[in-house]
């Protein structure tokens, strides 16, 4: 994609904080860099950088704060990469779960049992879990396991996640489930014959010259990567550079909930290609993914995606042909597919020790920023 023009940079009005920003003309982006740099003020995160995407063009570009609080911290850039904790779940697991789709090898009503035997158990109803439900976190799995307190081994972790029991009926509840997507990551590799980070980047990334984007980032790379926590609980170190999941750290760093990495200019081109799709994607297959489902009752998920919901944190702005997806690390992609509008929020809220909340309140004041000015409401 044509990038903005050059960046320039400017003190930050009530606050010591940098920011360097791209953007076309028109589009000044003051309200929602006011409310980022506000909430660096209040140590919501350190830092953020973030993009803005509309009728095909990236028309802003920003980052401001640093790395950590320390005065002395690296600045961030435009381009730095960030750990994207859960949307690893679209830009990566779903991605790949599309491509198998089109491809003919993955069908959305087969049992998971099938691909993945060894989640059969003594729960009959296990049997009656599919892919689809996966996706659209109606498994009945349950949301979250701390797998990694049971084992440091990744075989033995993806044993355990293999092993979690059913809190409900299949397709009866929308729980948001990692361990639902650990399984579907490893389903889609079985399906595919290949791991999950080689296909992505084989058949998505690659294409769409998204070279920003990987799981695992290399030991040289890791300091230019703002650090996501200082863990002293369980592996006893700053985590810079490495996944911040504790399961998906287990797992080798690759997995289907969690592990990606990259920046939001990679993001931007991902959101141009959902929205105007060519390149990988077929526009049926992004209807099919993006759509809300119509069970159980009361959901807000699509395929992999989520969608907005009253109250939303992508604010108030966004059509009801939106979708998109959050991280525990204070992530956030949102695509418009009625305005063509996509915004991607990259943070490292969980620095130092994951206890500040405050990103709830970020996003949708952030999101509502950037909707006023582009929609001028």
């Amino acid at each position: 994609m044509s990038d903005l023009p050059q960046a320039h940079a400017f003190e930050v009005e009530g606050g010591h904080d940098v920011c360097t920003v791209r953007r076309v003309p028109g589009y000044s982006g003051r309200e929602a860099i006011a409310v980022l740099a506000r909430d660096i003020h209040e140590r919501a995160f350190p830092g953020a950088s973030f993009g803005v995407l509309h009728l095909g063009k990236i028309v802003l570009r920003a980052a401001l704060g640093r790395f950590t609080y320390e005065e002395d911290s690296p600045e961030i850039e435009l381009d730095t990469i960030f750990d994207l904790a859960s949307l690893t779940k679209v830009v990566a697991t779903t991605a790949m779960a599309m491509l198998l789709y089109q491809d003919g090898q993955l069908d959305l009503q087969q049992p998971l049992v099938e691909v993945l035997p060894e989640f059969r158990g003594n729960d009959a109803r296990r049997e009656r879990v599919t892919m689809e439900m996966l996706l659209a976190h109606s498994s009945g799995l349950p949301a979250y396991v701390r797998l990694f307190e049971q084992t440091a081994n990744a075989k033995k972790l993806f044993e355990a996640a293999l092993r979690v029991p059913l809190e409900a009926d299949p397709d009866t509840r929308a729980e948001y489930s990692d361990i639902g997507f650990i399984l579907l990551g490893k389903a889609l590799e079985r399906l595919a014959g290949t791991g999950l980070s080689e296909f992505c980047t084989r058949r998505v990334y690659g294409p769409l010259q998204m070279t920003a984007t990987f799981f695992c980032p290399s030991p040289e790379s890791h300091a230019s990567i703002p650090p996501t926590v200082n863990d002293q609980s369980f592996r006893h170190r700053v985590i810079q550079g490495e996944v911040h999941d504790e399961n998906a750290s287990v797992l080798g760093g690759v997995a289907g909930h969690a592990g990606l990495f990259s920046n939001v200019r990679d993001l931007m081109t991902f959101s141009a290609e959902m929205l105007a799709p060519g390149s990988v994607f077929r526009p049926e297959t992004i209807a099919i993914f993006t759509k809300r489902q119509g069970a159980p009752a009361g959901t807000s998920r699509a395929l992999g995606w989520d969608t907005p919901s009253a109250p939303s944190q992508s604010g108030q702005f966004f059509s009801m042909r939106s979708y998109g997806h959050l991280g525990y690390t204070g992530t956030s992609l949102w695509i418009d597919a009625e305005r063509e509008i996509a915004v991607a929020l990259l943070t490292n809220r969980t620095w130092p020790d994951n206890q500040s909340k405050l990103i709830k309140q970020v996003r949708p004041a952030f999101h509502d920023a950037i909707m006023r000015e582009l929609l001028k409401v």
